[in-house]
């Protein structure tokens, strides 16, 4: 008899302690699978808001110097309007970031980065234009060195 309640008693503390290590593996596999989805998110939000600062940045580059080449008026509105679906894209990518990201030093530069391309068209002459164009670079260069680590 005292057998058989030793056996009863191991596979009753068996089964709760079996039940207890499931239990913590389970809710390790999904804290891992929530941080990879998390991960994924990431890369995908910040690959977007560089492309669409990119494409901004030639559009606002395009507007500048259409505007400043005596380029018929209707190539400097179409120039224009093309460089606003650029901005809005943009800033659509830019809320984005604002909204995954939880590092404030990172959405910094991802606004700075945003400021610096949003204000190119106003440069005053091409030496302007340049230092502004190299200027938005650097900060979307900024971005994207101070994004990556977070999503290796």
């Amino acid at each position: 008899m005292d057998a058989a309640l030793i056996a009863v008693l191991g596979t009753l503390l068996g089964s709760v302690v079996t039940h207890f290590f499931q239990g913590r593996a389970t809710v390790r596999g999904a804290e891992l699978a929530r941080a990879e989805q998390m991960r994924q998110e990431r890369i995908s939000s910040y690959s977007a808001f560089a492309g669409a600062l990119l494409d901004y940045r030639r559009s606002q580059n395009d507007r500048w110097f259409r505007s400043h080449e005596n380029a018929p008026d209707a190539i400097v509105d179409a120039s224009r309007f093309t460089s606003y679906e650029a901005r809005i894209t943009a800033r659509s990518a830019l809320t984005r970031v604002q909204l995954i990201c939880d590092d404030a030093r990172l959405r910094q530069l991802a606004e700075q980065a945003f400021e610096f391309v949003n204000c190119l068209h106003e440069a005053t002459d091409a030496a302007d234009r340049d230092r502004r164009s190299l200027e938005s670079k650097r900060t979307l260069d900024a971005f994207v060195s101070a994004a990556a680590p977070t999503v290796r």
